[in-house]
């Protein structure tokens, strides 16, 4: 653990790794969410890791902040009195649900993503995907038959078919594949976190989405 850098920049850290507030293990930052403490005392979830200020972090799980909550974890780090908002894990679970739409959607700008089940089997058959995407509510066969076709490539499924939809100007998205590279891995690091904090089961889309016209149906 010598080499494992612990100190706080402040502002912007997003390398290295970093001290669970909450259990002293410590993490790279990808797998943890950092908090800082405004002026008025109120405990303020930086996802972006950007915000000026000493930061404390926590496991990306909605059960560790929970439990740091209730033993008052978050005044003991801070060693101050301080407010944590009652919503604090739904405002995570906003802020990671949105960095992950926004990164999809700069590849998708950028021409590093497709949508849609043929479009994104044929990247996957061209050896042209890096990462694939499958909405949570999509048919569990489906997943697994995309899952299947991915042979070793990671499949995040952890957004909604309405969610990926709008990224990719559709009413529901429930197929999608992002090429090799920077981006792939930040969107598959922002998903990692969210899935940590989206622990409620949504029921699933049975309906068929494979069709002749993938592009209307998707």
């Amino acid at each position: 653990m010598a080499e494992v850098a612990l100190a706080e920049s402040g502002c912007g850290e997003r390398e290295g790794h970093r001290r669970c507030i909450g259990t002293g293990v410590v993490k790279p930052v990808a797998k943890l969410v950092r908090f800082v403490v405004g002026p008025d005392g109120t405990v303020v979830a930086d996802v972006g890791g950007r915000l000026p200020g000493r930061g404390l972090w926590l496991s990306a799980e909605r059960g560790a902040v929970e439990t740091a909550c209730r033993r008052r974890a978050f005044a003991r780090a801070a060693r101050a009195q301080v407010r944590v908002p009652a919503d604090l894990t739904e405002c995570i679970e906003r802020q990671l649900a949105r960095r992950c739409l926004d990164l999809i959607a700069l590849a998708r700008r950028a021409h590093q993503a497709v949508s849609g089940c043929e479009k994104t089997r044929s990247w996957l058959a061209d050896s042209k995907a890096g990462l694939v995407l499958a909405a949570v509510d999509g048919a569990p066969s489906e997943l697994a038959r995309m899952r299947s076709l991915a042979a070793g490539l990671p499949v995040v499924s952890v957004l909604t078919g309405a969610e990926l939809g709008a990224v990719f100007a559709r009413a529901r998205t429930v197929h999608a594949a992002v090429a090799p590279g920077r981006l792939a891995g930040r969107i598959h690091d922002e998903a990692e976190r969210l899935a940590g904090f989206r622990l409620r089961p949504v029921q699933p889309d049975l309906s068929p989405i494979c069709t002749n016209d993938p592009e209307t149906k998707h």
